[in-house]
């Protein structure tokens, strides 16, 4: 009786690993390959943010989030007003739904501004980007706390002019 088991558990140990190999092969829609931002690059563009910012005088964060609108990378000056980050966060998967600027996106459809303004943890205001890398959107950054979101948005540019070179030739 245990030669049995044995044998039994070798043949089944070998139907299982057989088993995939039965099945119908995946379509190339069924497994989609996404790109998303990491953590040293988010890391970095958050700090060159705050960097520029302060070099102007303003206490601000900064906050990077990936292609899903989950926060990667957060920076807060020391003297920036803890909300900042609640609402950079929220320019920042604005960004990633406008897939542009938001100043630009509000400046083209002011119609729809203050209705997307209602949606769960989206900000529409000025100061937030898309990052692409190789042609696909892979997260954004917004920034708050500076006295306007034209300046924000300065910050957040010079951070990705700043890793022009890291995200350029990223692939």
């Amino acid at each position: 009786m245990h030669t049995d088991r044995r044998g039994l558990f070798w043949g089944m140990a070998a139907a299982a690993l057989a088993l995939p190999l039965m099945t119908t092969p995946a379509k190339a829609a069924d497994v989609i390959d996404v790109k998303t931002i990491g953590s040293d690059l988010a890391h970095d563009l958050v700090s060159a943010a705050v960097k520029a910012c302060s070099e102007k005088g303003y206490s601000i964060s900064a906050v990077v989030v990936d292609r899903g609108g989950d926060t990667v990378s957060v920076l807060r000056s020391e003297n920036a007003a803890k909300y900042t980050i609640s609402v950079a966060t929220g320019k920042a998967r604005a960004a990633i739904m406008t897939g542009t600027s938001v100043a630009e996106f509000r400046a083209s459809r002011p119609d729809l501004s203050r209705d997307l303004n209602q949606l769960d943890g989206m900000i529409f205001r000025a100061g937030a980007l898309p990052v692409d890398i190789g042609g696909r959107r892979v997260g954004a950054m917004g920034v708050s706390g500076a006295p306007g979101g034209d300046i924000d948005e300065s910050c957040v540019q010079a951070a990705l002019d700043k890793y022009a070179d890291r995200i350029d030739f990223a692939q």
